[in-house]
């Protein structure tokens, strides 16, 4: 058994914030100390212009200032994605606003896009650019995941402004139209709204990849459209998927009722549908990113070849622990290479592209 393992209990009696914000502080001592191990070179690919040395990445909301970027790649990532960052600093939801659904392997959040704002993360960012600089192991990309804030008076010029500000520094954008915690957000999604974001953030940001982060509670066929609406907008790709509204497989939690999008193990199935859909829609148009309900090789595979190039997870840590990272690289590696792989890219859509 894993040293996390051990200590999960002791770290569960602890509000899951406080929880979050400990571990976030070991993860920046952790990121002086040390660098990444080489990873098998079966996981190695190049997309949207950038050196992934692993699929693996760290979803928005858990560095959500840009204060870990050194401790994520430490334990294994292939990259990491700052956010959700606003304009203006905003506190988010008031507390508690996380919620641990254990026997469900799955979180409740309200957060609502709780950070200290753009021009804190910028700050950091180009600082740890100029560190990372003279570090070759320090080069894993970096995205950068921008929102409105709640009380904007234009919410697409929100967007604007963080494509503005990041362009420079960051490796990818992120547009984050999906969060449920922000009233109205979501309806960005299914607008004349979509495409004018879009076309303001590609006009901000021309010379870096740009993807949108979509929700799961999309019908298939609005997604569909709204790959189709990336595609003739120049945007690299999407991010599927947020969190849900629904409530499948939690309705026995205690905490079923609580306000907020559900993550982790519940998410799986209808994340990793989606996938599969948009993917065959865009056929091959966009780069198509993984998340939901990642906590073991077996999964990360799954949404590969459904469709994604590469997978993020957060919730799954929260469960396993950082070692969880390096144990799916070495098992997907062995998957990858029993299935007569030689390259993980070889296994991208291999489901779809063989139910055709």
């Amino acid at each position: 058994m894993s040293l996390y393992r051990n200590l999960r209990p002791l770290l569960f009696t602890l509000p899951p914030e406080t929880a979050h914000n400990l571990t976030l502080r070991g993860l920046r001592i952790l990121g002086a100390w040390g660098r990444p191990k080489t990873d098998d070179a079966i996981l190695a690919q190049e997309l949207l212009g950038l050196d992934f040395a692993n699929p693996f990445g760290m979803a928005a909301g858990f560095d959500k200032n840009g204060e870990a970027i050194s401790g994520v790649h430490r334990i294994g990532f292939g990259f990491a994605e700052i956010g959700t960052l606003t304009p203006l600093p905003q506190p988010g939801n008031p507390t508690p606003r996380v919620f641990r659904l254990t026997g469900e392997r799955a979180l409740i959040n309200r957060l609502g896009f709780n950070n200290r704002g753009q021009m804190d993360a910028l700050a950091r960012l180009e600082s740890w650019r100029k560190t990372s600089a003279q570090d070759r192991h320090q080069t894993r990309p970096v995205g950068v995941n921008i929102g409105a804030n709640k009380e904007a008076t234009d919410r697409i010029a929100d967007y604007e402004t963080g494509a503005t500000r990041f362009a420079e520094l960051a490796d990818y954008l992120t547009v984050n139209i999906s969060s449920p915690n922000t009233p109205g957000l979501r309806d960005l999604q299914s607008s004349a709204a979509a495409g004018d974001i879009m076309r303001r953030v590609r006009a901000a940001a021309p010379d870096i990849p740009v993807l949108v982060k979509i929700a799961p509670d999309m019908s298939h066929e609005d997604a569909a459209g709204l790959a189709a609406l990336a595609v003739a907008e120049n945007i690299d790709g999407l991010i599927i998927s947020n969190t849900t509204l629904a409530r499948d497989g939690v309705a026995t939690s205690r905490h079923k009722d609580e306000a907020g999008g559900v993550s982790g193990a519940p998410v799986f199935e209808m994340a990793t549908d989606m996938l599969r859909a948009v993917y065959r829609a865009s056929g091959g148009k966009l780069t198509l990113i993984g998340v939901g309900g990642v906590s073991s090789a077996a999964a990360a595979y799954a949404k590969i070849r459904a469709g994604a190039s590469l997978v993020q997870l957060y919730t799954g840590l929260v469960y396993e622990g950082p070692g969880l990272v390096g144990r799916m690289k070495a098992e997907l590696a062995e998957m990858l290479r029993a299935d007569g792989f030689d390259n993980i890219t070889q296994a991208i859509g291999a489901d779809v592209e063989n139910a055709d």
